[in-house]
């Protein structure tokens, strides 16, 4: 058995792609922003990864959906604070746009992987 089967997850090597975008992008905000919007920004990218890891260490599945779903919620998180960040005029559109194409792939990616588990699930019983 892999101990970091999550490794293995298209949706994982999705997800930390979009972590380092939102590093790279937001290392450009203004200085005012490091202890706000850059700070929690980064820490919502980061939580998706590593939902997913948590929720793959995981024995049950129920956990490992929790966790997906978690990390789904910190992909919401993510857009919206980008959104501010185009009002404010941190990033251009085609940088929101571009992220949103990805977060969006990341999105469809999680829900299928939950599917696949909660149909796996129902199946055991």
């Amino acid at each position: 058995m892999d101990d970091f089967y999550y490794r293995k997850l298209n949706v994982y090597h999705q997800a930390m792609k979009l972590v380092t975008s939102i590093y790279r992008l937001s290392a450009e905000f203004p200085q005012q922003e490091k202890n706000g919007l850059t700070n929690q920004l980064r820490r919502a990218a980061v939580s998706v990864p590593s939902n997913i890891a948590e929720g793959m260490g995981r024995f049950s599945i129920k956990e490992r959906v929790h966790y997906l779903e978690i990390a789904n919620g910190s992909l919401m998180e993510v857009m919206c604070q980008l959104e501010v960040a185009l009002q404010l005029g941190y990033i251009l559109q085609q940088q929101f746009d571009e992220l949103e194409l990805s977060i969006s792939a990341t999105t469809k990616m999680l829900l299928g992987l939950r599917n696949t588990l909660i149909n796996k699930q129902n199946n055991n019983h």
